[in-house]
């Protein structure tokens, strides 16, 4: 039989909580038109351990809607921690010369867009 590296079974467990994250974020933004769930940090990454949170962007058009998102993300537990973004601020961060939120822009992952 084949043996399995450790870097494989982490590939794989990241793939279905991602999936799984996904599913997720779709039902939510049934309810949100006009917004999108970004994955960032360090599971976006795949360097995530047992004790790493999950970070989401909440975007949306307007800021309220955008923190309203982002407290539905928190309540139904799609994520340990959620930031609310409108579309504009969240462009300007990924094209922006800040290391911070070009590090988030360069590994975030859409998790849904409605």
């Amino acid at each position: 039989t084949p043996s399995v590296t450790v870097a494989e079974i982490r590939g794989r467990k990241q793939a279905q909580r991602i999936h799984a994250l996904r599913g997720h974020a779709q039902r939510l933004l049934e309810q949100y038109p006009g917004c999108s769930l970004w994955l960032f940090g360090s599971l976006a990454r795949g360097d995530w351990d047992a004790f790493s949170d999950v970070d989401v962007l909440a975007v949306a058009p307007e800021r309220p809607l955008a923190m309203d998102l982002a407290e539905r993300v928190l309540s139904h537990g799609l994520a340990d921690d959620a930031l609310p973004l409108t579309l504009v601020e969240w462009e300007q961060r990924q094209g922006g010369g800040d290391l911070y939120w070009s590090a988030i822009a360069k590994d975030a992952l859409c998790l849904a867009k409605a």
